[in-house]
């Protein structure tokens, strides 16, 4: 049975966060937790991002399964959701399927909580399509802003979307729609993962004698772009979710700097002391630069050492590869939020530096 603590008058409500053990689900558990939150830390295995966190109770459950969320949550009464899970499939007809079903699934296991707000992270390919037209359609010009209308093929980002507002106007809860860039953060497993994915090419680089080669298109190596870092993503959510002034919108969220990959990408092959080379011509994806990699790394962290050994739990080459590899501007508007009074900002390099540090302390990284 789930239990949850009685909270004091001044105490926050208690959050449900969905996907707690990926980038931006392990940092709205840290985030909430220090500021007081009861967080149910909702994954498929039940595993907590910081076990040893107080406040954080983990529920175990499979979003694709009505009847696993209903046992796990029959005594839940979160009074917010944030909702951070994804669940990549072959085509985006099977993407809406799985992944709109997973929102429909965890609003109706929670239809007699006191639900006051439900956040929801989606992304930009709101604006570019989906994985199998990524920047290849009809594109809005940058930077996004959300005003645009969505575009004319399908994408499951929309249907997450229209389930949110459906369960909204049955239950009776507000909502936001999160739109974040490519998000940087701490998460072992996570599919979607580029800041950790440079570490382990940096590291094999470094060990291997190899020079740091950016995968990208050209596009992407001259062009300003910008990310999203997880700490701020979890700021941004949380403003959403508590500022009554914010309910019912959707909200693009990016650091509020803009860079080139020309100039940052030296200076993240300096962090780890090996030669960066640029665009040269083609792209040169990861998934051919490092194919084979997995016995190289496993010896690589039993020499030194290391938490994992499983390449795989780490980078994720195919991911980068669509990021970098895109042949279209990338670059995010975010009046909305500050004209909302969202005033949360990261600069990009320090968010990569910063996911640097902690993987060495945590025994990822040399």
């Amino acid at each position: 049975m789930l239990r949850t603590t009685s909270a004091g008058p001044n105490t926050p409500g208690t959050a449900l966060v969905a996907g707690a053990t990926g980038i931006a689900g392990a940092a709205l558990v840290e985030l909430l937790t220090r500021e007081g939150w009861q967080v149910l830390a909702l994954s498929r295995k039940g595993g907590s991002p910081d076990p040893s966190r107080p406040g954080v109770i983990p529920v175990a459950a499979d979003l694709t399964s009505p009847a696993s969320l209903a046992a796990a949550l029959k005594d839940a009464r979160p009074t917010h959701v944030f909702f951070t899970s994804w669940s990549r499939q072959e085509t985006e007809v099977e993407n809406i399927a799985v992944n709109a079903g997973m929102v429909r699934n965890l609003l109706a296991a929670l239809e007699d909580a006191p639900l006051e707000h439900v956040a929801l992270m989606t992304g930009l390919k709101h604006y570019m399509g989906p994985f199998e037209a990524y920047g290849e359609g009809p594109m809005p010009d940058t930077p996004f802003s959300e005003e645009e209308p969505r575009l004319p093929v399908d994408n499951f980002y929309y249907a997450q979307e229209d389930e949110l507002m459906a369960a909204a106007q049955r239950q009776g809860f507000a909502w936001s729609v999160h739109r974040s860039h490519t998000v940087i953060g701490f998460a072992v497993g996570n599919a979607m993962n580029m800041g950790q994915t440079l570490a382990v090419q940096a590291t094999l680089c470094k060990e291997l004698g190899l020079p740091f080669i950016f995968p990208g298109s050209e596009t992407q190596w001259n062009s300003i772009t910008d990310m999203t870092d997880a700490g701020l993503l979890a700021e941004h959510m949380l403003w959403a979710a508590t500022d009554p002034n914010t309910a019912n919108e959707a909200y693009n969220v990016v650091n509020g700097d803009v860079f080139r990959w020309r100039s940052l990408w030296p200076r993240l092959a300096a962090e780890f002391g090996v030669t960066p080379e640029g665009f040269d011509t083609v792209p040169r994806p990861l998934e051919e630069q490092m194919a084979g990699m997995e016995e190289a790394w496993k010896e690589l962290a039993v020499r030194h050492g290391l938490a994992e050994t499983d390449i795989t739990r780490l980078a994720s080459w195919w991911h980068t590869d669509a990021d970098l590899g895109r042949n279209v501007e990338v670059l995010t508007d975010m009046s909305k939020s500050r004209l909302a009074g969202f005033t949360g900002y990261r600069r990009t390099e320090d968010a990569f530096k910063e996911l640097f540090a902690r993987l060495r302390d945590e025994k990822l990284i040399p």
